[in-house]
């Protein structure tokens, strides 16, 4: 495929934007090359500069689970934006949308929205310690929960792809108050929130880690994580930015059954938009001001737009529950065919999947933390990135990414992709 224009468009932003894009994965780091600029997008495919169509597997990081360019979603904004784009001011459309989410996630009473995930993850985290009174929390290696300075501790994601887990600019005194975690490894939390005695207000998770590819929970390590919790009184994060309204109507709580002390949203949430969120039940979300102690605010929290892109694509899943079932048919008859084609070529990997997620790792081990992730060969993750990109799929630019399955995915497009991915194991 040619690029010719991307890499024009590359050059121009490098000029006046930190390495040309505002948000790191972006910029092909961990896979060289010149990052692809999008001119349009509808349904499961993007349309570059260059006129190229690539059939879309991040969707955004998530949030186009119904495909680019929703009708209902793009509509709902039009109107909206009729009206005035933004007010500092409550309207109505926000508790119409706080009561649906509230009604469709389990264990949570109230929701206040925000900007990003990574506002809802940080002002989590300030709520979980001004209700506690603790200050240290629990993250495990790889899960990565936004770029605040309390969890750029060994982040997974583009910090991992760069090789600098730990970010200059987060200081010796924030840092301790983190505590690191191995993922699905229950003995290790055991082990520090036995070393910090009372000293630990909550432990933050991806339910279903995402940003070391997708990483499922083994069998009874969320069980066993929440007892920890209730045991010694520590608040359970659920970071459900990307598992939240895409796993479930009710996220990773209502797929494995497991009660969260507070939930974050992002991604889905907003329908595409900027939009966060953080859940949990009255006398937690109580201690926010202004009726709480714990200060957290935002001019464009409940930004109208966004509450509209979200209501609308909330609504949509809420109706038709069937499209998880969908979503995870498709995700499941994607594995099959990757499985064979990489099998019959004798390439060596590890497909792992959870409903609409899925990750494919070139090694052959079990992949269940960072340090197994990690082991992956980079290498051939390159090739196969570029091998795909010239085939005309789009798929993460990072091995440290899970893929994003969209619902306007059709077989015949699933197809093309294990066709693809066919012909680019036989150069592998």
């Amino acid at each position: 495929m040619i690029y010719k224009r991307s890499s024009a468009l590359f050059a121009e932003a490098e000029k006046v934007i930190p390495g040309g894009v505002n948000s790191p994965v972006r910029a092909f780091n961990g896979v060289g090359g010149t990052p692809i600029f999008v001119k349009e997008a509808k349904g499961a495919y993007l349309y570059d500069e260059d006129g190229n169509r690539l059939i879309d597997y991040i969707n955004s990081w998530g949030p186009m689970i119904l495909g680019h360019a929703h009708e209902p979603v793009v509509n709902a904004v039009i109107e909206k934006a009729k009206k005035g784009t933004s007010f500092g001011m409550p309207t109505e459309i926000e508790t119409q949308i706080a009561e649906l989410a509230v009604s469709m996630v389990p264990n949570i009473d109230k929701i206040r929205f925000v900007n990003s995930g990574t506002e809802a993850c940080m002002s989590a985290v300030r709520l979980a310690r001004g209700f506690t009174g603790k200050d240290k929390i629990i993250k495990f290696a790889g899960c990565y929960h936004g770029h605040s300075d309390s969890f750029l501790i060994q982040a997974g994601s583009g910090a991992s792809t760069f090789g600098t887990p730990n970010s200059p600019g987060v200081t010796k005194g924030t840092a301790k108050d983190t505590l690191l975690a191995t993922y699905n490894d229950i003995e290790n939390v055991k082990a520090l929130v036995e070393a910090n005695k009372n000293e630990i207000a909550c432990v933050i998770i991806e339910p279903v880690a995402g940003n070391m590819g997708c990483i499922p929970p083994t069998k009874g390590f969320l069980e066993a994580l929440r007892e920890v919790c209730t045991v010694n009184n520590i608040l359970l994060i659920f970071d459900e930015v990307m598992t939240g309204f895409r796993l479930a109507k009710g996220g990773a709580q209502e797929l494995y059954n497991i009660k969260a002390d507070i939930a974050c949203f992002g991604k889905v949430i907003g329908g595409g938009l900027p939009v966060g969120a953080f859940a949990a039940r009255n006398e937690i979300m109580n201690y926010l001001a202004p009726i709480g102690p714990v200060y957290q605010a935002g001019t464009l929290s409940g930004n109208p737009l966004a509450m509209a892109a979200g209501l609308a694509m909330l609504t949509e899943l809420n109706n038709k529950p069937e499209i998880f079932t969908s979503l995870a048919e498709k995700t499941a008859y994607l594995h099959t065919g990757i499985a064979k084609v990489l099998t019959e070529n004798n390439i060596t990997h590890t497909i792992n999947r959870v409903g609409s997620m899925i990750s494919i790792h070139f090694d052959d081990a079990e992949v269940v933390d960072f340090n197994s992730a990690a082991k992956g060969n980079n290498d051939t993750f390159k090739a196969f990135f570029h091998g795909l990109l010239n085939a005309g799929v789009y798929i993460a630019p990072s091995a440290f990414e899970t893929w994003f399955i969209t619902d306007a995915l059709s077989y015949d497009d699933l197809d093309f992709t294990i066709a693809a991915i066919n012909t680019v194991a036989k150069t592998l």
